[in-house]
């Protein structure tokens, strides 16, 4: 199985065709939207009220070729851990947030964590034109969301550090 169609659930194999919404916040990586058939497609419409949308016919790559990419992507996430590491100037904080981590039970990894949206972007958008009359592009909302995802990450640091298991309001004051 390579994905799952997005509306029914049904196995999309490898080299196998399916169909992609054309409008772009459902092809995101994180969104990531595929449908095994154009009823699936047409299924989604209702919800996403697109304006102008058509279906667009794709091949699922090869098993192989999906290995690759996967491999590529785990690479460049290392090679980007790896740099980040480096450049960081006191050791003292990385063996601090990998204690915290350990003292968190049940915490996840990095990998296994979900990458969605953090922020109401209707809420967002409305917020934005009702203070400055402008619009807000799509790509704000992922940079909100992983700027939020690293206060999120401090906070929960800070909550460890006292020993409670509850992020309190209190442990997002010193970052903001």
């Amino acid at each position: 199985m390579w994905r799952k169609c997005s509306s029914c659930k049904t196995e999309i194999g490898f080299e196998q065709e399916y169909y992609l919404c054309s409008v772009s916040t459902c092809t995101r990586n994180r969104t990531g939207l595929f449908f095994c058939s154009l009823a699936c497609w047409d299924a989604h419409l209702p919800m996403m009220r697109h304006r102008d949308a058509w279906a667009l016919k794709e091949r699922s790559p090869t098993r192989e070729a999906w290995q690759r990419e996967q491999t590529e992507q785990t690479e460049q996430a290392r090679r980007t851990e790896q740099e980040q590491a480096v450049s960081s100037t006191d050791d003292s904080d990385a063996t601090k947030s990998e204690a915290t981590r350990r003292v968190v039970t049940g915490a996840a990894a990095e990998d296994d964590l979900p990458r969605d949206v953090l922020i109401v972007v209707s809420k967002l958008k409305a917020y934005v034109k009702a203070r400055s009359g402008m619009n807000t592009s799509d790509g704000v909302v992922e940079a909100l969301s992983e700027h939020l995802r690293k206060l999120c990450v401090e906070a929960i640091r800070n909550a460890a550090r006292d020993g409670r298991k509850t992020v309190l309001d209190r442990d997002f004051a010193p970052l903001l």
